[in-house]
């Protein structure tokens, strides 16, 4: 069948109305149709082709929430009027050492992702989110409680996981002191859990015009790091920092605040390579880390708590006419804290 959808049709070129194909269900398929999509900081990449991987045409989209219309005769957990979420990957091989400890993020033979990933059941290319419908296998479709805001529960799929994985990983919790770096998307999703887990958060901005929205969001300290006395007041002292920045920093100064046998775990996507100075890490036996998203049961377990706890992104709600005027203002951090699509805006 053919959905309606918004593509790039080249790195230079803007999104536009464009008609993609889907397949009918499968007999372990979900069909939903889409509410609301996040726009994530990986879809300006992918759209302008930055990795030099995309292959055109690109429909993006891997923050998708939206209402289940029909599923295949072997599907259990959904039913028609449910509502249903499809995050950043869609498929993998499921038996390789990783995708059986319920780690397919890390799939060995590489996951199937949501856009731009090679469809291993209808060829070509996987498209996402910014379109009327998706269809999934249950096996990667996701529960979402009707009790959360739905527009601000889609970039829990993508800037919710990232950050939560990290967090549950290093089994953050209370008594830990927790560090923050960078309010944006990921960010302000850091805090958030963080605080809900229970641990004391600092947050770390280089603006002190964020100091009062990161109280807002639920840091117990604000500390503009320009500030090199209120960074050296930290020095030594953190169980976890979760560096969520996508820019050029420098890195040791923030593994200076890490306590023995702590770790800096990297979340955000810098375009260049970080220099690292090894005496930042043999003294005092500080890790350097990174996580990627999650696997499927541990995104149903953050859907779960977010539900649980009453989580959910700031978001500014957006038609898909101006998807191309987000990106631009994406681009100037000109947005608290994620864009998400009313996807409703495609029919008209």
């Amino acid at each position: 069948m053919t959905t309606k959808a918004y593509a790039a049709q080249a790195a230079t070129t803007p999104l536009a109305p464009f008609g993609v194909a889907r397949r009918d269900p499968r007999p372990t398929d979900v069909e939903i149709d889409v509410l609301y999509c996040g726009v994530c900081h990986s879809d300006l990449h992918q759209v302008r082709n930055e990795w030099k991987n995309t292959v055109y045409p690109c429909v993006p989209g891997h923050e998708v929430v939206g209402r289940v219309t029909r599923v295949g005769k072997e599907v259990k957990k959904f039913k028609a009027g449910d509502v249903a979420a499809v995050g950043v990957i869609v498929d993998s091989c499921r038996t390789c050492p990783h995708c059986t400890r319920g780690l397919e993020q890390y799939c060995q033979c590489t996951p199937t992702y949501t856009y731009n990933s090679p469809d291993k059941v209808s060829g070509g290319i996987t498209y996402g989110g910014y379109s009327e419908r998706i269809i999934t296998d249950e096996a990667f479709t996701l529960k979402v409680s009707e009790k959360l805001n739905l527009a601000a529960a889609a970039p829990l799929l993508c800037a919710g996981i990232t950050t939560y994985s990290p967090l549950r990983n290093w089994k953050v919790g209370p008594g830990q002191k927790v560090g923050v770096v960078g309010l944006g998307g990921l960010g302000h999703m850091g805090v958030k859990f963080a605080r809900a887990l229970g641990a004391r958060v600092v947050l770390f901005t280089t603006s002190p015009g964020k100091i009062e929205d990161g109280k807002r969001l639920g840091a117990h300290e604000v500390v503009v790091s320009k500030n090199a006395d209120e960074m050296k007041a930290h020095a030594n002292s953190f169980d976890f920092v979760l560096d969520c920045v996508s820019a050029e920093h420098d890195l040791n100064a923030y593994l200076a605040l890490v306590k023995l046998d702590g770790t800096l775990c990297l979340v955000g996507l810098p375009e260049h390579p970080l220099p690292v100075a090894p005496f930042s890490l043999l003294s005092p036996r500080r890790s350097l880390a990174g996580s990627g998203i999650g696997g499927i049961a541990e995104t149903q377990e953050m859907l779960d708590f977010c539900a649980e706890k009453g989580i959910v992104s700031d978001v500014e709600v957006i038609p898909i006419q101006k998807v191309n005027e987000a990106y631009e203002r994406l681009l100037k951090s000109d947005v608290k804290y994620r864009f998400v699509i009313d996807m409703a805006s495609l029919k008209s």
